[in-house]
């Protein structure tokens, strides 16, 4: 879909300027990241790691990283689609306000957008639960890779979790040496994300609330908005009477929300808009 009611009136709200960008999963899908609730469904096959999990089982914690490991090398490998550039033209040429993504892996950046608020963190940092300390995760990546010369799961998946993880068989876990904190030497590794169960930092929350009550309008690009993570916005934005825009594929929780509805691929969507808007 490049034409239409619902393509014209998207471009008549992105066109005023001043808008705030809401992306999810959706966005990234055509970059080879599967959605947890879209058309991929990656949650209906793949339970997502928790933070009770993380932080209390050791042994989750354990196969967590060494399903990490693997699939770092495909979200290293992952680029930015038609979806994140036009997302970056967009900005570049002075129509948005911000852009709030709900996704961990770096695409917007990539892609060349700026100051993009991580509302779920990324997965190219590390933080140390013991003394706090963050870390490049290709440095990270670098020790495991030294530490585990003989690591090659023969059956890793081929295809990534939205988290940066893959599914491997239980043998071949204890196989996997992990390492700990540089900084403070002992302490536990984290991915530098929101995980289930988690709670975003409060000053994230609010800088996301101060961008959308100062948008002309909040354009949602490829999230169900099922969490109230992302919805909250939309309901904020509602309240003070901000138009709203969402662009996915299937329904979401917002739709009653929206001003303005667009249920078409993203990837056809976001270049179209970008293009009627001579970007």
């Amino acid at each position: 879909m490049t034409t239409g009611p619902d393509l014209d009136e998207l471009v008549e709200l992105v066109g005023r300027g001043g808008a705030v960008v809401l992306s999810g999963a959706g966005l990234s899908t055509d970059s080879g990241i599967p959605d947890y609730r879209g058309v991929t469904g990656a949650l209906r096959t793949h339970s997502p790691m928790t933070w009770q999990t993380f932080t209390r089982d050791p042994q989750g914690r354990h196969r967590y990283w060494a399903r990490s490991y693997v699939g770092w090398r495909q979200i290293g490998l992952a680029r930015p689609n038609a979806g994140h550039h036009a997302v970056a033209a967009l900005q570049g040429a002075g129509l948005l306000a911000g852009v709030i993504t709900q996704n961990v892996d770096g695409l917007h950046q990539a892609a060349g957008a700026r100051d993009v608020v991580e509302l779920h963190g990324g997965l190219d940092r590390t933080v140390c639960l013991a003394c706090g300390d963050v870390a490049d995760r290709a440095s990270l990546d670098l020790r495991l890779r030294a530490a585990n010369p003989g690591f090659r799961p023969e059956h890793a998946a081929d295809e990534v979790n939205p988290d940066g993880d893959v599914e491997l068989p239980e043998e071949a876990l204890d196989d996997f040496v992990m390492v700990d904190c540089l900084a403070c030497g002992g302490g536990p590794l984290k991915p530098d994300v929101v995980f289930f169960g988690e709670t975003v930092p409060p000053d994230r929350v609010q800088h996301c609330y101060e961008l959308v009550v100062g948008a002309r309008s909040l354009v949602v690009l490829g999230s169900s908005l099922t969490v109230m993570s992302g919805y909250r916005f939309v309901l904020r934005a509602a309240k003070e009477g901000i138009p709203v825009a969402i662009v996915n594929s299937g329904p979401t929780r917002g739709d009653e929300k929206a001003d303005v509805r667009v249920d078409a691929p993203l990837g056809l969507v976001l270049p179209a808009l970008a293009s009627r808007l001579g970007r």
